[in-house]
């Protein structure tokens, strides 16, 4: 099955960067030339920091039917069966670590309508923990695909992370693959797919947001045929 494009940018920095960019560029600046050069070296290194950790890369999106993309950039650090704790049903969840190195922008998993959205104060607990799911401040996603799987989507604020973003609104579509959201500086996104999904990653997988498939919900008869 071939790829098609679904992003809608070339390679760039994410447009959630640029005020800190803009930021630690001018303090590297007013430190190279209000101190040296030398003095300098720590600031343009936290200039490079911010850089790399705003790129934005574009996409493949793969368009077999019934794929499910990772929503992040990250390590699989959970796989297997649990309680959805947002439409109170048994589900398949993953969970994606993402460290400071990992692009984070968030992309949809699958193609859906957005039937509601739960946001949650927390804490902020290390986003490796299994508490962090529970605990920790957190934006969930509620997706509804043309064939009738829910699909929940959580955004999941790390020990660092203390900003998520998130831009669709409830009733709108989501395309598999689009950009919908962001959060600052190391973080998971956990996803509940319903049982029969089946899996396509494991523990330790390093999967790339839109890139690569994470699951296969089952595809009715009329769209396999």
């Amino acid at each position: 099955m071939s790829l098609v494009s679904a992003t809608q940018h070339t390679p760039i920095l994410a447009r959630e960067g640029w005020p800190h960019i803009a930021i630690v560029v001018a303090l590297a600046l007013l430190v190279h030339f209000g101190v040296g050069g030398l003095w300098a070296t720590p600031a343009w290194l936290l200039v490079l920091f911010v850089v790399q950790f705003f790129r934005d890369p574009a996409r493949e999106i793969p368009q077999q039917p019934g794929a499910v993309v990772s929503p992040a950039d990250g390590k699989v650090i959970f796989v297997g069966a649990a309680d959805d704790p947002y439409l109170n049903r048994p589900a398949t969840k993953i969970s994606i670590f993402m460290n400071v190195f990992n692009v984070h922008s968030n992309r949809a998993p699958v193609a859906a309508e957005m039937k509601e959205r739960w946001y949650h104060r927390g804490r902020f607990f290390n986003a490796a923990l299994d508490k962090a799911s529970a605990e920790n401040e957190r934006n969930a996603l509620w997706l509804r695909t043309a064939a009738g799987d829910d699909v929940v989507c959580v955004q999941v604020a790390g020990l660092v992370a203390r900003r998520i973003l998130c831009y669709p609104k409830v009733g709108e579509h989501l395309e598999r693959g689009e950009r919908y959201g962001f959060i600052r500086f190391g973080s998971r996104l956990d996803v509940y797919l319903p049982p029969d999904a089946q899996l396509n990653v494991g523990l330790g997988d390093k999967p790339k947001a839109g890139r690569d498939i994470i699951a296969y919900l089952p595809v009715p008869a009329d769209v396999q045929s």
